[in-house]
């Protein structure tokens, strides 16, 4: 029987014990096309994107560009990078989120450090800071900014704002400090440990948020990734969503400007209920809410 030859140019007898094969890769390791073939096989069942996922993963286990291991599918690991990848392949396929996994997100062209301290950012805030950026404004103060995303991304695009981030959980501002260092912002930014406002005096052109919204009732509902896994109180809006809400519609106009606004992101079933607190509180208040790029509701912006 002819010998079949290993990626390494190593032979093979075929009728071997697979004992012997195990041994085998444990020494030569797997190459890195066959490990994102596992990956991808691994995580079928978890995510939309198991390919592209294996990938992050890989790249990050082995500290290599996603191009690169792309680039050289025949490249042999080190079987210690497949024991490390593996291991985060089963807690992933378990539905721990990826940014935990590998600490960094994307968001609005910015990469991100994240820890389980701070909610993951998502694509749909990336509604509210174009918002925001259209509001061109010299002072913000981002209520709840854990991750400091929003904050860092005023920033990044508008270099003559400063901000103002307020956030109740200090582990959440180290987070959102390490991301202002990350992206040379720190100098404009400034974090401050508190409950919404509280402490914060006017006026400010733009107070923008993204609090808990989420209601009792929805929790079922949640991905098991996020219920489980993200910091309850980044996404607990109460009983129905909006405790948060309703208190930051009661305080923002205090330290805004004349004609200054207020954004909020809200759930995509929230927009009526929303705006239905702002004409019983403020009925003078011009009011409107933005939908995300999935057409759903996403934002309520208020000016006084």
């Amino acid at each position: 029987m002819t010998p079949l030859r290993w990626g390494d140019g190593t032979l093979r007898d075929p009728q071997a014990p697979v004992a012997a094969d195990r041994k085998t890769e444990e020494i030569v390791g797997l190459s890195v096309g066959e490990a994102l073939i596992e990956g991808a096989d691994r995580l079928q069942a978890t995510t939309d994107t198991p390919r592209l996922e294996a990938e992050t993963l890989l790249a990050h286990t082995t500290g290599l560009p996603r191009t690169t291991l792309l680039a050289y599918p025949e490249r042999r690991l080190d079987p210690t990078a497949v024991h490390r990848y593996r291991a985060l392949l089963d807690r992933r396929a378990a539905g721990y989120p990826l940014p935990y996994l590998t600490g960094h997100v994307e968001f609005y062209g910015l990469d991100l450090i994240v820890t389980p301290s701070v909610l993951i950012p998502r694509p749909e805030t990336e509604t509210l800071v174009d918002l925001a950026l259209a509001h061109r404004p010299r002072l913000v103060v981002d209520v709840g900014t854990g991750s400091g995303c929003i904050a860092v991304a005023l920033a990044v695009h508008l270099p003559e704002t400063r901000v103002y981030g307020t956030d109740i959980s200090a582990t959440a501002l180290r987070v959102a400090a390490a991301n202002a260092r990350r992206h040379r912002v720190s100098n404009r930014i400034h974090f401050i440990q508190c409950d919404l406002i509280a402490p914060l005096f006017g006026p400010v052109d733009l107070v923008v948020a993204n609090p808990p919204y989420v209601a009792a009732g929805e929790w079922a509902d949640l991905p098991h990734s996020i219920r489980e896994h993200e910091p309850h109180i980044a996404l607990d809006g109460g009983p129905d969503g909006l405790d948060i809400i309703r208190r930051l519609l009661k305080s923002a106009p205090r330290i805004l400007r004349p004609g200054g606004a207020l954004l909020i992101e809200i759930g995509a079933t929230q927009g009526q209920a929303t705006m239905d607190l702002v004409h019983a509180l403020w009925p003078s208040a011009t009011s409107v809410i933005h939908s995300d790029l999935a057409g759903r509701d996403r934002v309520l912006e208020v000016q006084w």
